[in-house]
């Protein structure tokens, strides 16, 4: 055996030879000598591959597991290519794709873990666990014999062991507020749909909004039903709202381009080396061919997104409003190994109608393409628009002969800035330790049923429910409860006053030799009529802006406590309906549908 290892290992090295010579070199003890292949041929490359790993399984000092080694090594090559061709193992390979797919097989409920605990947020309506009375607010204790509590209250394990193959069946053990005794359930599951249209509404008697949260196989469907149901309630106008959407199926944007352009309208078109342009046009039967659009993309937006507002845009047949996208337009492959593991490997590039490169450049690696999105924050892109330059080479037209820009991205039409005022410490702080979520929990604990009482349904509970100032003293009472101490905007002039004035004598080197802060006025030569004016000034200041800030911050938590509680008591497609009300990217955008005459001066059709 070890014999045979040898003459393998052997062999391997002869045919690395003659891959050395094969453009005719001349071989030991022959006449004829020719140019020798250069070290990126790709036949030598290729071999060089093999033969290591042939070496590596005969030759090396014990026996080892390769395909974790290779499969490392696939990754590291693909990292060199691009930020977009990607490796995933056999295992991982469902679980990729099912976003995509539009469904998984599972029971059919959306969990947040609070207080090591995992808790029922919705009961899919129609689904395996709604079906055999399974609530909102329940909460997982057991599953099958395991505990659900303390460690394995987490996301990993509840995933792994509430789902599996459709039409096995699985015990989960609930306790429901009310009730002394665990109720058990025997829940077979079944396909559960994963919606791609987080929601979707009326703003007023004509205008509609749709939420696209990806480009899923059910995607279109979905928002062919949605916008049936909204121009059956009357809307003329459209808000698709495309933020944080990062993409899909190129088909499933192709599709919904269909539903607001004419038909035999080019979309997108891809070309690689190895792939010809392709075309790809609209189809005839447009759900919203006619009516004033909007389309909202940021930094989040990205692959299909970019598709869809990017023919739009080209086309005349939206205003884009928000920031410029992610700007990926590399177009990948499935290819599937050996061992039923699945490369995704680029093979073009995506371009709008007019010509544009969706794609960002990616030549200086990995990190710094990643980092693209907070060099954005820094250059003050996110803020100001004057501070992105694009050179005159990226210019194009869109059909009317307006100006749009490539190199990376869509440009939108109208700007609207990050909103800096939500990113307090405070604000992170409670966000990084699940604050709001658990406080709303904690309240729907106590209130749920007095709740659902008072507002039956979602409409009474938006115009009639208010985070007051009681429910809001209670929230930071909680808050602080938890770590996260709330921060007294209400500073008095004084205390910054002597803050300005103990933080400047400590800067500056003219303190030196100074008993005394009259010495230092002396020495710095500042009239102390002139100091006190100017602190006073800077205090006032300081109180308007700060001021503003805290009456902001209050607004926005309100808000966000309530629009969690919608979420609870009525489904997650209720979450924004009430957060909208402090999103000053929709209330921009919401104004520009109103603006026939923006419309006009833009070239901009509605049909």
């Amino acid at each position: 055996m070890r014999l045979m290892k040898v003459r393998i290992a052997l062999c391997v090295l002869a045919s690395m030879a003659a891959c050395l010579f094969a453009e005719g070199q001349e071989r030991p003890g022959g006449k004829k000598q020719e140019k020798e292949l250069p070290r990126n041929h790709p036949a030598l490359v290729e071999n060089k591959m093999g033969t290591l790993l042939q070496l590596i399984r005969y030759a090396y000092v014990e026996d080892i597991d390769l395909a974790p080694i290779v499969e490392k090594g696939v990754v590291e090559i693909l990292e060199q290519l691009d930020p977009h061709s990607a490796f995933i193992p056999a295992k991982d390979l469902q679980r990729a794709n099912e976003p995509l797919e539009g469904n998984f097989d599972g029971i059919g409920v959306s969990f947040q873990i609070h207080s090591d605990s995992v808790v029922v947020i919705e009961a899919i309506p129609g689904g395996p666990a709604e079906k055999v009375g399974v609530l909102a607010g329940d909460r997982i204790v057991r599953i099958d014999t395991m505990d659900a509590t303390g460690e394995n209250a987490n996301n990993t394990f509840v995933f792994k062991h509430l789902r599996g193959k459709k039409g096995t069946k699985v015990r989960v053990g609930i306790h429901r507020q009310g009730y002394p005794q665990e109720m058990v359930f025997e829940i077979v599951r079944d396909k559960i749909p994963i919606t791609s249209v987080s929601t979707y509404f009326m703003v007023g008697k004509q205008d509609g909004y749709i939420q696209l949260n990806r480009f899923s196989r059910t995607s279109a469907d979905e928002v062919r039903a949605a916008l049936s149901d909204l121009k059956g309630r009357g809307m003329k106008n459209l808000i698709l709202d495309l933020r944080g959407n990062t993409g899909g199926y190129l088909d499933i944007a192709v599709l919904l381009a269909g539903e607001f352009l004419p038909k035999d309208h080019l979309v997108v078109y891809m070309q690689g080396k190895a792939q010809p342009r392709q075309d790809f046009f609209s189809k005839a039967g447009g759900e919203f061919a006619k009516g004033r659009m909007v389309v909202m993309i940021d930094e989040g937006s990205a692959s299909a997104s970019e598709i869809l507002s990017g023919a739009l845009q080209d086309w005349d047949r939206a205003v884009v409003v928000g920031r410029r996208s992610f700007g990926k337009g590399l177009v990948q492959r499935p290819f599937d190994l050996p061992d039923k593991s699945n490369v995704r490997l680029t093979i073009a590039r995506y371009y709008t109608p007019s010509g544009r490169c969706i794609q960002k450049p990616y030549k200086d690696g990995l990190d710094q393409y990643y980092r693209d999105i907070m060099e954005r924050y820094r250059h003050g892109e996110m803020v100001h628009p004057d501070s992105i330059k694009l050179p005159d080479s990226l210019r194009y037209q869109t059909v009317g002969g307006r100006i749009v820009y490539g190199g990376g991205g869509i440009m939108p039409d109208i700007f609207v800035p990050v909103d800096t005022q939500r990113a307090s410490d405070y604000y992170i702080a409670l966000r990084s330790k699940n604050i709001l979520g658990k406080y709303v929990l904690r309240v729907l604990d106590r209130q749920r049923s007095a709740l659902m009482e008072k507002y039956p349904d979602f409409k009474d509970f938006y115009e009639g429910f208010v985070m007051d100032d009681a429910l809001m003293a209670d929230f930071y009472g909680f808050a602080e409860e938890n770590g996260v101490r709330h921060v007294n905007f209400q500073q008095s002039q004084a205390d910054r006053m002597l803050g300005d004035l103990l933080a400047a004598m400590k800067a500056d080197t003219a303190l030196a030799g100074s008993s005394t802060y009259q010495a230092y006025m002396e020495k710095v030569l500042w009239d102390k009529e002139k100091m006190q004016e100017y602190l006073i000034g800077k205090a006032v200041a300081e109180d308007s802006a700060q001021a503003r800030y805290a009456r902001v911050s209050d607004r926005y938590l309100r808000t966000q406590l309530k629009a969690l509680l919608a979420s609870n008591l009525y489904g997650p497609e209720y979450y924004y309906q009430v957060s909208k009300d402090v999103d000053e990217a929709f209330a921009r955008a919401l104004q520009v549908l109103g603006n026939k005459e923006l419309f006009d001066e833009l070239g901009i059709q509605d049909r």
